[in-house]
């Protein structure tokens, strides 16, 4: 029998009990679809906070202060002040491959402007500190290098701050009150939006890192140093390296704990993204059970569909229909089965994926290969739970199935 009338009679039979087909489907349908749209949304999230990571900059390392243990009690990141302006510059003259390097100290504020006042983020930076975050301006220009040695009060704000102060009109040249300190604002920020975490990220202020400190917060020491390598490939040893140099220039001897921490990129992606992908794997092994139920639907159905056309596969055979051709005709009706509810799960989840990306906000990403997964795991479906009843078909005594009433 050959294979394409072996698919017209497969088709004939499915048609002849539609409904019974569709539910039998639905399974399938519903599992594709699950699985799409939670690993869309997975995916999704995984890609938000990647792209929250690039926007990091290019081969960039962070040298955070703290990470101090001192009568028992242990700072984390930030927890403590232990670097100076003395170390940045070591940094930057001493590490090979090291491109540009900014200072950083944070802090919050109440500011004012007028009769407006808002509470954001102050970060003092180096000039540096645009580029190395790949952050352009779209309004004004950044501070300089002599700003910083004069520890100039000029600011570069982001857009929430334009919105907040002054109802979105031109703030170049605007005078912001930093804990009473005029600052004039001489640049605007590319807006960002919204961090992976909800944060606002065009709600902050950066100053001169030198005016940070001695005109808003009064501190000598620095909580974080940003450094930007020259490529991908100097992230690791820069990383030795700066160890290596600010043990050496903070006295640390062996076996103490650096009163520092230095992590490059790399390792932050890494462990930022390492929740996303378990969340991403759990989402599609809980949508891949439904797929696996809906195996077990098509294997009870074509349990039936034997049981049922014992006397037909009994006058196939009688007619010269080998057991083979048997085997692949009731094979070929549950791949179908999985096949064409695969085809309409994928439809079904993309469009779910779209609609939440829409209506919830959601972030989601389909990718081809999720989507190649599905469509091959459901066909796969179709063929192992297909085989035990197609099987059962082939092995039919003809005699017996054609005295079957």
């Amino acid at each position: 029998m050959r294979a394409l009338a072996t698919l017209r009679i497969a088709l004939r039979a499915l048609l002849r009990n539609k409904m019974r087909t569709v539910l039998t489907m639905l399974g399938i349908i519903i599992g594709v679809a699950a699985v799409i749209a939670m690993v869309g949304i997975g995916n999704g999230a995984k890609s938000q906070i990647e792209s929250q990571i690039a926007s990091l900059g290019e081969n960039v390392i962070l040298v955070f202060s703290g990470n101090v243990t001192r009568g028992g009690v242990r700072s984390g990141w930030g927890g403590a002040g232990t670097l100076s302006i003395d170390d940045a510059g070591a940094i930057q003259r001493e590490v090979p491959g090291v491109v540009s390097i900014s200072p950083e100290v944070r802090s919050g504020a109440q500011v004012a402007a007028g009769n407006q006042n808002w509470s954001t983020q102050i970060l003092g930076e180096s000039p540096e500190y645009f580029d190395l975050r790949k952050w352009p301006i779209v309004e004004g220009a950044d501070f300089s290098e002599q700003d910083v040695r004069s520890a100039g009060k000029v600011a570069v704000v982001g857009k929430t701050i334009v919105q907040q102060l002054y109802n979105g009109e031109n703030a170049i040249g605007q005078i912001v009150r930093i804990k009473n300190v005029p600052f004039v604002i001489v640049g605007v920020l590319l807006a960002k939006g919204l961090s992976v975490q909800g944060q606002d990220q065009d709600d902050l202020i950066i100053i001169p890192y030198t005016s940070a400190m001695k005109r808003v917060q009064g501190v000598t020491m620095l909580r974080t140093i940003n450094v930007q390598m020259a490529k991908p490939s100097l992230l690791n040893p820069g990383e030795q390296q700066i160890v290596e140099l600010l043990r050496q220039r903070h006295r640390i001897v062996a076996g103490h704990d650096d009163d520092f921490t230095v992590r490059n990129q790399q390792e932050i992606a890494d462990m930022a993204t390492a929740q996303s992908k378990t969340m991403t794997l759990l989402l599609g092994a809980i949508a891949g059970v439904s797929l696996v139920v809906g195996g077990i639907g098509i294997m009870n159905i074509m349990l039936v569909s034997v049981t049922e056309r014992t006397r037909e596969i009994g006058i196939r055979m009688s007619v010269g229909a080998r057991g083979r051709d048997i085997l692949l005709q009731f094979l070929i009706e549950a791949v179908t089965l999985s096949a064409i509810g695969g085809l309409i799960g994928i439809g079904l989840g993309v469009a779910t994926s779209q609609l939440l990306a829409a209506r919830m906000h959601w972030p989601t990403l389909t990718s081809l290969s999720s989507v190649v997964v599905a469509f091959v795991f459901s066909a796969a479906i179709g063929i192992f739970f297909g085989f035990y009843p197609a099987r059962k078909a082939s092995q039919l005594d003809p005699i017996e199935a054609l005295r079957y009433e």
